[in-house]
């Protein structure tokens, strides 16, 4: 076959129509709109070979850093036959949060080359924190390649990129959490009646919205993800957000003709809607075209790449002020506790074991140090800001007269309190988080993490006719809201289920000389008096919690515990 060179990674019974070659044989153009035409109306997509050697034409073009590793590195790394075998058993790195290698037509072998490819770059990339896209368009480029070599190099050289303002693949989760919410931004202003289909349908639409790259990148069939790509490598990151888009405006077709107009179905769980909407992309091919999937996408009218920068920029921002800039896998992490030494009243081994496994990685390796305890401190709260302060995070502990067992992690030092001055006024980081341990084990994280649709912006008509001081605080007239911080999240964010509410939806924790609060809007999901005796707890928008035990209750013991960092000196 004359495309052996380039595709000896290929299972050509699988290709089909795409393994007959046929059309032009060389492309011959510098100008770049003209470029653009060729890349959108597929005047290489129907010959292997001259599709590989356009790739490999686009992709030496990208301006990159100037030390990028190359073929040459691979065959260095690789030359050693032990760590050929290694990397090829070896698992995916994190970073691809567990993003599967997609086949997309290629040999069971090359599956393997994917791996080895994939693992070498997290050895020559140790800055890439998040790119769960990087298994698919590796399996892509591998297509195009004449071997692991020059696959690693064209991958290496589009993670290279430092042409400003060009966007290739994300790296960092910052980048690839707010891309999310911009493809909500942008699904909100540009496909509206999809967006409705999925809020009408999932209980966490953004959480539906997450899997937006792994749609066009993973879920497509490769006779249609090929065809995105041609377009990508000549205009950039742009075109990931139009097919998105497009799949989205299908999808709700789809959805529209299965109920043959008959009202919406009733909401369901969030993980339902995403494998529906995977299953649909999945089979797409039988009912739209390459060409008609791309004809959609380009006929989105006055959607530009300015505006797009704008949200991105806008969202990083958003997500860096509420402290979201990497993800917290929510595994066990194995807290070697040394029972000799770990004491607590109110938790077990087990238990303070099972709250580590919650809290932020990069915590994860210090020990818990106790710092506060009512049964040797006393129930006093200015014994308690006294031992507290000066630590960040913290772990508070409750355990109740009636047995139940509550608590919080705190990610902010408690002397951040005298900001407000007198003024009871809240302060902390997304990063904070209530739980229960007793009767039942549960964790509420900050609404914005899972339930986005909850920080509503449009307050009802009770909430507008309410003083501030009387929804956020059961007890403290005098309790004062935080001040909206500047460009909070995108100028588009006007659905409901986006557009985020700083007043009701980030009131952390706050305190004063009467009282210690963890949760504002609407209620508190704690709050401690000022003799850390008497406590009550309730729903509040901040986390979206139930009560955490009985809504008015007396504190039998109270703990506080510090990080403590093993490895410091």
């Amino acid at each position: 076959m004359a495309e052996e060179e380039y595709g000896s990674f290929v299972d050509w019974n699988q290709m089909g129509d795409l393994a007959k070659s046929s059309g032009p044989t060389k492309v011959d153009c510098k100008d770049q709109n003209e470029f653009k035409q060729m890349a959108r109306q597929g005047y290489w997509s129907k010959n292997h070979k001259l599709r590989a050697q356009v790739y490999q034409q686009l992709i030496k073009a990208i301006p990159c850093r100037t030390v990028t590793p190359d073929a040459e590195v691979y065959r260095d790394v690789m030359g050693n036959a032990v760590n050929k075998k290694q990397f090829s058993h070896t698992p995916l790195p994190d970073f691809v949060d567990g993003s599967p290698v997609p086949r997309y037509c290629l040999k069971e072998e090359a599956v393997v080359s994917v791996h080895r490819i994939i693992n070498c770059i997290a050895g020559q990339f140790p800055d890439i924190s998040h790119c769960p896209s990087l298994p698919a368009v590796t399996s892509l480029l591998l297509h195009f390649s004449k071997d692991e070599a020059q696959c690693f190099e064209y991958v290496s050289r589009m993670l290279s990129c430092n042409e400003p303002g060009k966007r290739m693949l994300d790296q960092t989760f910052l980048a690839y959490e707010s891309s999310c919410m911009t493809f909500g931004d942008l699904a909100n202003k540009y496909c509206a009646a999809a967006h409705k289909l999925i809020v009408a349908s999932a209980q966490d639409v953004l959480e539906v919205y997450s899997d937006w790259q792994r749609w066009v990148l993973g879920d497509l069939p490769f006779s249609h993800v090929v065809r995105i790509l041609d377009v990508y490598l000549v205009e950039g990151y742009k075109i990931f957000y139009r097919v998105a888009i497009a799949l989205l405006k299908f999808y709700r077709k789809h959805k529209a003709g299965l109920q043959g107009g008959q009202a919406n179905e009733p909401q369901q769980d969030s993980d339902k809607v995403r494998v529906d909407i995977q299953a649909f992309i999945k089979g797409i091919a039988t009912t739209v075209t390459p060409e008609k999937l791309l004809e959609k996408a380009f006929s989105i009218r006055l959607f530009s790449r300015k505006e797009i920068t704008l949200l991105q920029l806008t969202n990083e921002k958003s997500l860096q002020q509420k402290g979201i800039t990497v993800k917290q896998k929510r595994r066990n992490v194995q807290l070697a506790l040394n029972p000799d030494t770990f004491s607590s009243e109110i938790v077990s081994i087990k238990e303070m074991r099972d709250i580590w496994s919650w809290i932020p990685e990069r915590f994860a390796l210090c020990q818990p140090q106790l710092l506060f305890t009512t049964a040797t401190h006393g129930c006093s709260l200015n014994r308690f800001y006294s031992h507290c302060e000066g630590y960040e995070p913290t772990l508070l502990l409750i355990r109740t007269t009636d047995g139940d067992v509550c608590g919080a992690f705190l990610s902010t030092d408690w002397e951040e309190r005298k900001r407000g001055g007198n003024k009871l006024s809240f302060f902390g980081t997304g990063e904070c988080f209530v739980f229960r341990l007793k009767p039942e084990m549960e964790r509420y994280e900050w609404v914005v993490i899972r339930h986005p649709e909850l920080a509503s912006s449009n307050k009802t008509q009770d909430q507008e006719d309410t003083p501030p001081s009387e929804s956020l605080n059961m007890d403290n007239s005098s309790l004062q809201q935080p001040e909206k911080p500047a460009g909070e999240l995108s100028p588009f964010l006007s659905a409901r289920h986006f557009n985020l509410n700083s007043k009701n939806t980030s009131m952390f924790m706050a305190g004063n000389f009467d009282s210690i609060i963890v949760g504002g809007g609407e209620g508190n999901a704690l709050y401690i008096d000022a003799e850390l005796n008497h406590g009550r707890t309730g729903r509040c928008t901040t986390f979206d919690n139930p009560p955490l035990c009985a809504e008015s209750f007396q504190v039998s013991l109270l703990e506080v515990w510090g990080f403590q960092d093993t490895m410091a000196s």
